[in-house]
C-alpha cells in the first residue's frame, strides 16, 4: 500500500524516463470539444506541463486523445467534424506558438480509419527536425482498432507503439482499458505523465478524506451510478443528490412518479432508501423546480415543489433543478458549511435553462473556507465556469480547491477504493518503464 500521501511507488513517473532524442507518445484527455467547439479548455491546459517537459528534455511529442463517441451501437464509426482534433490543435497552436502536424488516413465510411499508413513517416521526419512542433493523431476512436476486441486492437496497439520510443499516459480520465491506454503499453516503455501523477496523489483527500466528508452527486441516469453511489455512501458522512438520481431517489421514498425516471430504476433505488432509513446520511433539498416541457423555461409551464407536500402515489412533471433556497434550509447549510472536505460530481439543474441549484450549490460550498473542495468532471467544470465565472476563476488559484480533469474516474476509484486497480494504472505498474524487450 502506498503512503497515503504519495502515489503507490510501484506507479513509473515521466521524470525517471530517458527522453533526450525520443518520440514521446502521450496519450491525453483532451475530450473538450462539442459540436466541433472548445466548451471549456482547463483539460487541455492540464497536460501542458507534461508536454513542456518532455521537450524540454530533447523528446517529441505524438499526441492523441478520443473526442466524443463516434461509434455507435451498431459498430459503425462515424468520421465527422463533430469529433475532429482540429479545434484543439488550433487552440494549442494558439497557445504554444507552435505547428502541428495532423496527419489525413484513409477512412472507410463504415469503420473508420483502419490502418496508420506510411504517410505518417513524413511527419515524423519533420517531427525529428523540428520542423513542426509535434504531431497530433486523429480521434483515437476513429481508429477501429481502438474499442474493438482481438486483431483490429492488436495491430493498433502495435502501430502506436511502432511510431514512438516511449509511451506517456497522462489521461486522468480515460480509465477505460482501450488500445490506446491499456494495450500499447506492452510494446513501449511506459510512464505516467505530470497530470497522471497530480490526479492519483489528489485522490487521497477523497479516498482517505478529513471528516465530516460530504459528497454531492447527479446524474442523467440512475442505473450508471449504482456501484459508485453504494460505495460513496458508505465513505461519506452525508451525501447530497441532484438530477435525475436525486429524482429516481425521492420516486422511490415517497412513492411519486416523476417524468423521465424509468421504474426499473425506482425498483433500484429502494436499496438505498432501506439503508438510509437507519443511517440518515442523505440530505434532502427540500424545494424543487417542476417543469411541464424539457425544451425551456417558459412562463406557466414551471413552478416550484416541496418535498413536505408529496403525496404518495402523485404524478409529476419533469424536476429540472433544485430551487435556490434548498441550500439555506436547516439541515442544508450547516451540512456543507461544517464539512471538512467536499467532493462534488454533479451538475444540479437541466442546462441551459436551469440553472439557478448549480449557481446556488457552488456559491455554498465556497463559503466554507477550511474545507478540501475536490469537484470532478467536464460537465460539473464546464457549469461552474459558465454560471460563476469570477468564483472559477478565484478557485483556480485558491489551494482549497482541486479540479480532477475526470469526473468518472473519479468515481470508479471510490468504486474500488483505490485508483491502482484501474486498468491503465495497472498497465504503467506491470511496464514499470520497461518492455518485454528489455
Amino acid at each position: 500500500m502506498a503512503d497515503k500521501h504519495e502515489i503507490d511507488p510501484r506507479v513509473p513517473l515521466i521524470q525517471n524516463a530517458d527522453l533526450a532524442g525520443k518520440i514521446v507518445l502521450v496519450r491525453v484527455d483532451h475530450n473538450v470539444v462539442k459540436k466541433g467547439e472548445i466548451k471549456d479548455p482547463y483539460r487541455i491546459d492540464a497536460t501542458l506541463g507534461t508536454l513542456y517537459n518532455i521537450v524540454e528534455r530533447g523528446g517529441r511529442p505524438i499526441i492523441l486523445t478520443h473526442v466524443g463517441r463516434p461509434r455507435g451501437k451498431d459498430g459503425r464509426i462515424t468520421v465527422s467534424e463533430e469529433t475532429s482534433v482540429k479545434p484543439i490543435v488550433e487552440y494549442m497552436e494558439r497557445k504554444l506558438h507552435t505547428t502541428f502536424a495532423v496527419p489525413d488516413f484513409p477512412v472507410d465510411p463504415d469503420r473508420g480509419i483502419r490502418e496508420i499508413d506510411t504517410s505518417i513517416n513524413w511527419h515524423i521526419r519533420d517531427l525529428r527536425s523540428h520542423r513542426i512542433g509535434g504531431i497530433y493523431l486523429p480521434n483515437s476512436r476513429w481508429f477501429e482498432g481502438e474499442q474493438a476486441k482481438g486483431e483490429q486492437r492488436e495491430r493498433l496497439a502495435l502501430q502506436l507503439a511502432g511510431l514512438a520510443d516511449v509511451f506517456v499516459n497522462d489521461a486522468f480520465g480515460s480509465w477505460q482499458p482501450h488500445a490506446s491506454t491499456y494495450d500499447v503499453t506492452r510494446y513501449l516503455p511506459s510512464y505516467a505523465g505530470f497530470l497522471m501523477q497530480r490526479e492519483l496523489s489528489n485522490l487521497r483527500h477523497v479516498l482517505d478524506p478529513a471528516r465530516p466528508f460530504v459528497a454531492v452527486v447527479a446524474g442523467a441516469k440512475y442505473d450508471t451510478k449504482i456501484g459508485p453511489l453504494s460505495q460513496i455512501y458508505k465513505k461519506v458522512d452525508k451525501l447530497i443528490l441532484g438530477g435525475v438520481i436525486y429524482n429516481t431517489f425521492l420516486c422511490a421514498k415517497y412513492g411519486i412518479r416523476v417524468a423521465g425516471v424509468a421504474e426499473e430504476d425506482i425498483k433500484a433505488a429502494l436499496d438505498l432508501v432501506r439503508q438510509d432509513k437507519k443511517a440518515r446520511k442523505i440530505v434532502e433539498l427540500p424545494v424543487l423546480v417542476e417543469s411541464d416541457i424539457l425544451d425551456g423555461r417558459v412562463k406557466g409551464k414551471y413552478r416550484k415543489r416541496r418535498i413536505e407536500d408529496f403525496k404518495k402515489g402523485e404524478q409529476f412533471g419533469y424536476f429540472l433543478d433544485v430551487a435556490p433556497e434548498s441550500f439555506d434550509a436547516p439541515g442544508v447549510a450547516e451540512v456543507i458549511s461544517s464539512a471538512r472536505t467536499i467532493f462534488v460530481n454533479a451538475v444540479m439543474g437541466f442546462t441551459p435553462h436551469f440553472y439557478e441549484g448549480s449557481e446556488k450549490l457552488d456559491r455554498t460550498i465556497d463559503m466554507n473556507t477550511v474545507a478540501e473542495k475536490m469537484y470532478g468532471g467536464g460537465d460539473t467544470l464546464q457549469e461552474f465556469k459558465n454560471l460563476s465565472p469570477g468564483l472559477y476563476l478565484a478557485a483556480m488559484d485558491n489551494a482549497r480547491y482541486y479540479f480532477f480533469t475526470g469526473g468518472g474516474t473519479v468515481l470508479k476509484a471510490i468504486e474500488e477504493e483505490s485508483p491502482y486497480g484501474l486498468e491503465p494504472v495497472v498497465a504503467l505498474m506491470d511496464n514499470q518503464g520497461k518492455t518485454p524487450r528489455d
